[in-house]
């Protein structure tokens, strides 16, 4: 796997990159886009296998958490690579599961976010009122560019929410924990609920940092989740507060029923330094690959 540019962080920019070139190494991988963000910057989707079973893998719903479209790409390569060569990671005969399933990645799901976070979110007509939402400071943005937290734009337990909103003094844009006027209503979080319905998953994973635990929800979720503790060494938990509320885990869980699992990736405070990415990567790779058959 290239390493050479972990040490910096993943903006959009180098995602772009890192996406057209493992495009033109492995040509079992399919690049797509799923659609765009507010600001018109495409989120890439990438199809691996041609599988009628589905496995859905999102990263960077939260701007500050770009280090997990790290980890999908690694996990991107690494698949592409032994199944180029071959090879058979953690006994997997790779083949004939991707004739199987057909793994749908969507590294970063809010491009516009991190763009922001990482300081170049110049000259979009939105940047004066996100400035008056951040108090000038976006070290801790979270959200998309409309400030809204897209891992709390999901049809689950929204209505209940906007009351703990409010007790957070929460009444519109903000950097993190605004849910938005109503659910799906930024294009980023649109766009993958589509998709979720038309595709059904047989498996989502959901990737955030931080606090090496895994929450999950849907039917028959449980032992599936138990199983990814064992693999990781993270712990099996459950969501309170905040957290609980309009999540996609809840939402393709809770609400449609698809086994759903969110990780939290690594231990620290967000960001997570880059040179991370790689050590966590492997903490959880047999994980990622286990996933497949799950």
């Amino acid at each position: 796997m290239h390493h050479s540019r972990d040490t910096a962080p993943l903006s959009p920019r180098l995602l772009y990159a890192e996406v057209e070139r493992l495009g033109r190494a492995y040509p079992a991988l399919s690049p797509r886009v799923l659609g765009t963000s507010i600001l018109g910057r495409p989120i890439p989707l990438l199809l691996l296998g041609r599988g009628r079973q589905k496995c859905l893998y999102v990263g960077t719903h939260h701007a500050t958490e770009w280090l997990t479209s790290r980890l999908l790409l690694y996990f991107a390569e690494e698949l592409l690579s032994a199944h180029a060569a071959g090879e058979r990671p953690y006994g997997l005969d790779l083949s004939f599961l991707l004739s199987r399933r057909t793994l749908c990645l969507v590294p970063m799901l809010n491009p516009d976010g991190v763009a922001i976070h990482l300081g170049e979110g110049e000259g979009d007509p939105l940047r004066e009122r996100r400035a008056r939402m951040a108090g000038g400071d976006f070290s801790h943005w979270q959200a998309n560019a409309r400030g809204v937290d897209l891992n709390h734009n999901y049809n689950a337990g929204f209505a209940e929410y906007r009351a703990v909103e409010a007790s957070l003094g929460i009444t519109g844009g903000a950097p993190t924990r605004y849910s938005g006027a109503f659910p799906e209503s930024e294009p980023e979080t649109a766009a993958l609920a589509g998709f979720v319905r038309a595709t059904r998953p047989r498996l989502l994973l959901t990737l955030h940092t931080q606090g090496e635990e895994i929450y999950c929800a849907g039917e028959g979720a449980h032992p599936t989740a138990r199983r990814m503790a064992l693999l990781s060494g993270y712990r099996l938990s459950f969501p309170e507060g905040a957290a609980a509320y309009g999540g996609l885990t809840d939402w393709a869980g809770g609400v449609l029923g698809i086994p759903s699992f969110t990780l939290e990736c690594g231990k620290g405070e967000n960001p997570l330094p880059p040179a991370e990415a790689l050590p966590i990567y492997r903490t959880l790779s047999r994980l990622f690959f286990e996933s497949i058959t799950m």
